[in-house]
């Protein structure tokens, strides 16, 4: 079965999408957190 292997292979590469993308979130609203922090 090919066509499993490929959709294993695309959930891999999306999870690993995902958790980059929920770490640059964490990251961004880190900063803005910390700028509002500072200015005020």
């Amino acid at each position: 079965m090919p066509e499993q292997d490929k959709d294993y292979s695309f959930w891999t590469k999306y999870k690993h999408f995902a958790s980059t993308e929920i770490l640059m979130y964490l990251i961004m609203i880190i900063g803005i957190t910390l700028g509002i922090i500072f200015l005020s």
